[in-house]
């Protein structure tokens, strides 16, 4: 099958998942013949916990549902905003594709087949068949066209399947009358800061987080948030093949270096990036060695205080400060 890249996404060529299963990917059973209307396929649910275990079973899912797989970590800041808008839209679409959600930190084999170098990395399988979609957190309205061109893929290779949850399928009195859960409300600068997320614009967000911080600079939801709008806008824009080619080209450039660390964290190389920055910081002058610093303690944050990662980190950084 050849599938053609969706426009204005980022397209990285074939990945090999063969690895990943037993046998070749076989037609679910139900799918339809050619030319016969389309199945509806009995799934758990719509969206799935996709594993190096059960991924064999995903691919045989995909040649009746398009599959989209999103790969994300705990720690990731950029995922919490990026996973909800998928989670929603596969709600949305009401079984026209199935979200599988793969944990980078229990599933190397599937990071590696993926080849996700950076997190959110966002994939489909159709019919089988991998199709690298796009890195990072999204705004909505791109995610929609995103996944419409996959649907529009689909369609041209007969994978037009139904996934039917159960509840879709038919949900008892009692819980059709349930009340919906109520979400938390979020501080109204909070609030703001994530719908300027949501649309791309990171300078607004940003912004709005160091009022936060400045009218409460306790408030550790803003500070990480700050954290993590850093990320994204430090990585906006820029290709991961091209951040690690100017690097390694410039290994006496900070700023290359900086970015390449930026880079291996938000791909969940956390060790290799902190490691990276530990390394740099003893040839460099004062003002280097702050940077360098003040960059440490921002990934800090984004990757969680409580990191097991960081305590080791921040006892290295405090023995070459002193």
């Amino acid at each position: 099958m050849s599938l053609v890249p969706p426009s204005g996404v980022n397209m990285r060529g074939a990945v090999d998942l063969s690895s990943l299963v037993n046998r070749p990917p076989a037609a679910v059973p139900g799918a339809p013949a050619p030319g016969a209307a389309p199945a509806a396929v009995p799934v758990p649910s719509l969206t799935l916990e996709g594993t190096d275990a059960n991924f064999g079973e995903v691919l045989e899912l995909s040649m009746t549902v398009p599959v989209i797989v999103d790969l994300w970590a705990e720690w990731c800041g950029p995922c919490k905003q990026l996973t909800p808008i998928l989670e929603k839209l596969v709600a949305e679409y009401e079984g026209r594709f199935v979200l599988a959600k793969v944990d980078v930190d229990t599933n190397p084999q599937l990071t590696q087949a993926f080849q996700a170098q950076s997190i959110p990395t966002v994939a489909a399988v159709i019919g089988g068949q991998p199709v690298q979609l796009f890195n990072g957190a999204i705004p909505e309205g791109q995610v929609r066209e995103v996944l419409q061109r996959v649907l529009e893929l689909a369609a041209e290779h007969g994978v037009t399947g139904t996934a039917v949850a159960p509840a879709q399928a038919g949900e008892s009195d009692e819980a059709a009358e349930a009340p919906a859960p109520v979400e938390p409300e979020l501080p109204p600068l909070h609030r703001d800061a994530y719908e300027a997320i949501e649309r791309g614009d990171y300078a607004a967000a940003t912004a709005l987080y160091k009022t936060a911080v400045a009218q409460d600079p306790r408030d550790q939801m803003a500070i990480a948030g700050l954290a993590q709008v850093g990320l994204l806008a430090r990585l906006h824009g820029k290709t991961m093949a091209d951040i690690r080619a100017e690097a390694a080209a410039a290994p006496g450039d900070l700023d290359a270096q900086l970015l390449v660390a930026d880079l291996d964290l938000s791909g969940g190389h956390i060790e290799d990036a902190f490691d990276r920055l530990l390394t740099l910081f003893p040839i460099q002058d004062p003002a280097g060695r702050n940077r360098i610093r003040e960059r440490i303690l921002d990934l800090f944050e984004v990757v969680g205080q409580d990191d097991p990662r960081v305590a080791p980190t921040r006892s290295r950084l405090t023995a070459l400060l002193y």
